[in-house]
């Protein structure tokens, strides 16, 4: 693979789940790509896959999960491909992840400033004295007042917006090249949100670092990101620049999640719903996986739906969708 602007290509991707009751189609051949200091969003409902990417892409996969087929290509070199020694050279250090739950990912007999510390010692070879005095620095940089004191603190000790800024200075100890956040605001306060997200916002702009932003809230994909992959029961079905997504969605999917939406100063009747549910992944219905719940395809008298899967098609300038009406 050669150096592209491409920091991360993801080339279907396929991730499983062996049950007792059956097999998970967790991620089912994703394809997607993120530019060297961009803002990606993967949109999406709750099961729809996303997080389960984002851990492949760590190679995050515990039992009973295997990647069992695609490619992940990171500066080029697929992940994939590498030993469990090769991965931790860029696990941590070039690529660093935000988890969901900060408070359950942070040791609670650690102190924060060990926590840290110990990314830096890992990957960075900083011994402790230089190193705790780059952990005060980071927990400066993510907004955590008298980071001395802070550093001492044990996780109890943290409210749930603390602890998530301690998770961001962990993932931005070593200046990573992509940082993926999943859902990385989903457990606090409106407020708290939004400084969270600033402070994202105002460390993209400061390093550069490309991000991978997982979440299910429209909302912060038009206040975040620069181009957006939406993800439906274990695919991506559109993606697109974050403008030409709420102008022009395409797939009948996110026509639905935008529609949804309440709008500050338009008044509907009511918002829309799109009908159903997501398909269960053992049991995934023929052909398209969206046709069940798709008003389009029935207005269309549209058979193919129910038959073939569709395949992730260009239909424009960086705009690409996985949907019959466009064939």
């Amino acid at each position: 693979m050669t150096q592209t602007d491409n920091l991360l290509q993801v080339k279907d991707l396929k991730t499983y789940f062996f049950t007792e009751d059956g097999i998970v189609h967790a991620v089912d051949g994703v394809d997607f790509s993120v530019k060297r200091g961009e803002i990606l969003g993967l949109v999406g409902e709750s099961g729809c896959g996303k997080s389960v990417t984002s851990h492949s892409i760590m190679r995050l996969i515990g039992q009973p999960g295997k990647i069992i087929g695609g490619e992940i290509w990171f500066d080029g070199k697929d992940l994939v491909q590498l030993s469990e020694r090769e991965l931790r050279q860029i696990r941590g250090n070039r690529i660093s992840m935000i988890f969901q739950q900060p408070t359950s990912c942070l040791n609670p007999v650690f102190q924060v400033k060990d926590q840290v510390l110990e990314v830096l010692q890992i990957h960075q070879q900083m011994d402790r004295q230089h190193g705790t005095a780059r952990v005060h620095e980071l927990l400066k940089m993510v907004g955590i007042s008298d980071p001395e004191r802070r550093a001492k603190a044990y996780p109890h000790e943290l409210s749930g917006g603390m602890a998530q800024r301690v998770m961001i200075a962990m993932g931005l100890a070593c200046t990573p090249e992509l940082l993926i956040a999943d859902e990385p605001t989903t457990a606090l306060d409106v407020t708290i949100q939004a400084q969270i997200l600033e402070l994202m916002r105002n460390l993209y702009r400061n390093t550069n670092t490309a991000i991978i932003l997982i979440t299910h809230d429209l909302g912060v994909v038009a206040d975040m990101c620069q181009r957006v992959a939406v993800m439906y029961a274990g695919k991506i079905v559109e993606q697109t620049d974050v403008r030409r997504l709420f102008r022009e969605p395409k797939h009948p999917y996110t026509q639905g999640l935008i529609g949804a939406v309440p709008v500050l100063g338009v008044v509907k009747d009511r918002l829309e719903v799109i009908p159903g549910s997501v398909p269960n992944l053992i049991d995934l219905p023929r052909g398209c996986r969206f046709a069940p719940r798709c008003r389009a395809r029935l207005e269309r008298g549209l058979t193919i739906c129910a038959e073939e899967e569709p395949a992730l098609r260009p239909i424009g300038l960086d705009h690409a969708v996985r949907c019959w009406l466009y064939e």
